[in-house]
């Protein structure tokens, strides 16, 4: 699977980043580089190039929180990246076949967990699957259908076999608290129990399982109901796959949620505007919570969305993905979630289509705001992400507000600055570790990286992105401690 410009990418002459730096090769390179303006690209990871292999080795264990509170790793201690993909119908709408060239085209990105619903949004109890089968016998959480839940099992059976966690949500929010949406509300502190055991069971033995409750929705007034659904869960699978709760939009689980101990993240939605619910600050909220607790945005902007729901305000592109990925994660998320709004609803002709959607979701599984999320995902691996902090502090001058905002982090021996609209700015060195620093633009478009040069970590340098001043101009500027010999920025699987 690739995107139409693959082909003139691959004609680009590209230097192999592994080239050793400290080869006079590496230095002559280096040299001309700068002189260039850094015209030459350093090829972190090929652009559209689908992974080999699985996108998650579970031989490393269950997941569970890092030591420092802060992220999710393995019961070994191997680092693991969420990144989702919100699909929230695939269990109701998709059959076997479609699901499987969903979850494989999902498996070369690099995702590394689907999020999708059992009892889903649109009509999910009255409206039967794709092969006829309804969830519950007279809509009791009490009587689940064993065919339904086959098609369940077939799917996470898939997904493990892809190395693809399921984020997976009991039930949509409407049939805990209507609120909006179909419904019928069928559940209460009692039988969310029995169901939640029956799906902790159910699963107890497959290593790809998240659990999210909740399902877009506020919690106000039944927070018992999800607190019992927990209960229910971890008594079925003896608490081994981790539980978080995702909300209606501008919201995040922390609001109630926060000091329970079945929560083992925190997860935001900052929904579909544009500029209401920066993420950065929801998470940065979060983050700065006590106890500490690993936090992400769960539903950001989706591509192909229209804008505050309106077509009439335009659409949601790729650069809207990625700066939320971007804002989010340099903000101190410990993953992300994509989305798409024609996949999430798997629209399909016959299908009515939910707030404007334009597109078959088969047709639009290779958007270059999914790619995007693969070149998220390579520079993230290629540093040790486990130490990252955010630090704004790194922005000496050129800040911005409103879509232009600089996101800073920094980790052992790194530095990432997410620039959104080519502006200058100016970094205060000294931040990380070692004498010497050396500086990289990635295009977070591309997945590549090219050198700009190296100079002693002190004093105050401005920086200069490629290209014009304006929106969807976005870099990151990529700050290395020369001394750690990291690969090129993107270079995947060789940190962490």
């Amino acid at each position: 699977t690739h995107t139409p410009n693959q082909a003139l990418r691959k004609s680009r002459i590209r230097v192999n980043s592994h080239v050793k730096r400290t080869s006079p090769f590496f230095q002559i390179i280096s040299r001309m580089m700068t002189i260039l303006g850094g015209c030459l690209f350093l090829s972190a990871a090929f652009a559209e190039t689908p992974r080999s292999g699985p996108s998650v080795d579970f031989s490393h264990g269950p997941l569970k929180v890092s030591e420092n509170h802060r992220f999710v790793v393995h019961e070994d201690g191997t680092p693991f990246f969420y990144l989702g993909d919100t699909a929230w119908e695939l269990f109701h709408r998709l059959n076997r076949e479609e699901a499987e060239r969903y979850l494989e085209n999902r498996r070369q990105k690099g995702f590394t967990v689907i999020q999708a619903v059992v009892f889903a949004e649109l009509d999910g109890l009255d409206t039967a699957n794709a092969y006829g089968d309804n969830p519950l016998v007279n809509n009791n959480p009490a009587q689940p259908n064993e065919a339904y839940f086959k098609q369940v099992d077939f799917i996470v059976n898939k997904a493990k076999e892809k190395g693809i966690f399921i984020g997976m949500l009991p039930t949509w929010g409407d049939k805990v608290t209507k609120a909006w949406g179909k419904g019928p509300v069928i559940f209460n502190p009692d039988n969310a129990r029995i169901y939640g055991r029956f799906l902790g069971l159910r699963y107890k033995n497959q290593p790809n399982i998240i659990w999210i409750l909740g399902g877009d929705r506020n919690a106000d007034g039944v927070e018992e109901t999800w607190r019992a659904m927990s209960r229910g869960l971890q008594e079925g699978d003896g608490g081994i796959h981790l539980i978080t709760y995702h909300p209606q939009g501008a919201l995040s689980s922390s609001k109630w949620f926060h000091n329970d101990e079945w929560l083992a993240f925190n997860m935001l939605q900052s929904s579909h505007d544009r500029f209401d619910n920066p993420n950065y600050r929801m998470i940065t909220e979060d983050y700065n919570r006590e106890p500490v607790k690993p936090c992400l945005d769960g539903e950001p902007r989706y591509e192909n969305h229209p804008v505050n729901w309106k077509p009439e305000n335009g659409w949601f592109n790729d650069f809207d993905v990625r700066q939320g990925a971007y804002w989010a994660l340099f903000a101190g998320a410990f993953g992300h979630t994509y989305g798409c709004h024609d996949i999430w609803q798997m629209m399909a002709p016959g299908r009515a289509p939910i707030s404007s959607a334009r597109n078959n979701w088969y047709d639009v599984l290779d958007l270059p705001g999914a790619w995007d999320m693969t070149h998220v995902r390579n520079l993230i691996e290629s540093r040790p992400f486990l130490s990252r902090v955010p630090d704004q502090s790194l922005i000496a001058e050129g800040q911005s507000e409103g879509s232009g905002h600089i996101q800073a982090t920094r980790g052992d021996g790194y530095a990432f600055v997410y620039i959104p609209a080519g502006t200058p700015v100016t970094i205060q060195l000294g931040k990380i570790s070692g004498g010497k620093v050396m500086a990289w633009w990635y295009d977070p478009r591309k997945g590549t990286a090219s050198l700009i040069d190296s100079f002693a970590d002190s004093g105050m340098r401005r920086f200069d992105p490629p290209g014009p001043e304006k929106r969807g101009n976005d870099w990151v500027l990529v700050l290395d401690d020369a001394s750690k010999n990291f690969p090129a920025p993107g270079q995947a699987g060789k940190e962490g």
